[in-house]
């Protein structure tokens, strides 16, 4: 199991949740290692709402069993897609990705700020689909925005996590999803297979 410092040596932590599959071997790592985390999940991006729905539950689920508290986001997927205005055609780990990562980390550090958390981090880190350098740079452009708050710039892909995902995908039977969320992501799914 991974051993754990956190850059400020807090133990509180606000870890923001895109689904349970990615969340699920983070939140173990953290428990074992003395860190009580409470999971922001803010996700205006994911679309259809059924989806965001089916993983918000999925989340829920989860994080419940461990018994963490679990903050809902509002779901304002109107504002999220006007924020991505003119990048709609921009490709998976392109300007778009960066803004909806800085979008989604602000929200974060935001409630961090107004709830007493210095410390937040994002499982948006564990997935090999996404730019770690995106999403460490929106982490710290949204801390910089409030003051106090500190962005946890954390691999959560390395040490045998991303292994322990997989166990724990099979094991709590999580809905997997096959694309990031948003309706541009969408379009991956849809593409006929080459060769």
């Amino acid at each position: 199991m991974l051993k754990l410092q956190t850059p400020n040596g807090d133990t509180r932590i606000l870890l923001h949740s895109c689904c349970a599959p990615c969340s699920s071997a983070i939140i173990e790592c953290m428990l074992a290692n003395g860190l009580r985390p409470t999971v922001f999940y803010c996700n205006p991006n994911i679309y259809p709402q059924a989806e965001y729905e089916t993983r918000k539950n999925e989340a829920i689920r989860f994080v419940t069993s461990q018994g963490l508290d679990f903050v809902d986001a509002d779901y304002d997927y109107a504002h999220w897609k006007a924020r991505m205005t003119g990048l709609e055609d921009e490709p998976e780990r392109g300007p778009r990705c960066l803004r909806c990562f800085t979008l989604r980390l602000t929200e974060t550090a935001r409630y961090a700020s107004e709830h007493g958390f210095t410390l937040f981090t994002t499982t948006l880190a564990s997935s090999r689909w996404k730019s770690l350098e995106q999403i460490n740079e929106a982490g710290r452009c949204a801390a910089a925005r409030y003051p106090g708050t500190l962005f946890w710039e954390q691999n959560w892909r390395k040490d045998g996590l991303q292994e322990r995902r997989n166990q724990l995908l099979r094991e709590y039977a999580f809905y997997n999803q096959q694309y990031c969320g948003c309706e541009f992501s969408m379009r991956r799914l849809n593409k006929p297979k080459e060769g």
